[in-house]
């Protein structure tokens, strides 16, 4: 029986477009909003962590967002973290909160989350291209052991390039049209 398996393919890929579109949704266009944290990772207890598991986030206000730490020793990662994100945050510490004032979008800020946009969708596109990858190894790995044809391989490649080439097709149009809520057009 062939290893080759399009559907599990499709699903991996697919989960790269998900993940892309996670990742947009924490870029702001103007208020604020607590996914706007969902990519920052924190060194914390000699591991990375997302900082909502060491942290609660919160938004008390519409330019403000606020992060309540639960253990004293991890305001200064969290801290570090927030900075070193490239979201453009100054984190304000207060005890064990951090106050985020979400400063107005200025021209130059708005082509900063356009380029942050556009390295999440490479990220996204480099993902499906290893799941591609992926894909074509096991095809010749199945037709070395005789298991399909050199036509089956070539005919389930073609297949696997078209579905890959959707799926960016999907990705591309997710980073696009961030790229267009973000610089208001």
């Amino acid at each position: 029986m062939a290893q080759f398996d399009k559907k599990d393919l499709e699903r991996r890929m697919n989960g790269a477009v998900e993940s892309l579109k996670g990742d947009l949704s924490g870029l702001r266009t103007g208020r604020a909003n607590v996914a706007l944290l969902d990519p920052v990772t924190v060194e914390v207890y000699g591991s990375h962590m997302p900082l909502t598991q060491i942290a609660t986030v919160s938004a008390p206000e519409p330019r403000m967002l606020s992060v309540q730490v639960w253990d004293k020793s991890n305001v200064g990662p969290a801290d570090k973290a927030i900075r070193s994100a490239g979201l453009g945050l100054n984190p304000i510490m207060d005890g064990q909160t951090l106050r985020l004032p979400i400063p107005d979008l200025t021209e130059d800020r708005r082509k900063e989350l356009a380029k942050l946009a556009g390295q999440y969708a490479e990220k996204a596109r480099i993902a499906i291209r290893n799941v591609r990858r992926d894909g074509m190894d096991s095809l010749k790995t199945d037709e070395k052991k005789g298991v399909i044809s050199e036509d089956e391989r070539k005919r389930f490649e073609t297949e696997v390039q078209k579905l890959t080439d959707e799926i960016i097709a999907q990705a591309d149009a997710a980073a696009t049209q961030k790229e267009k809520e973000i610089l208001g057009q």
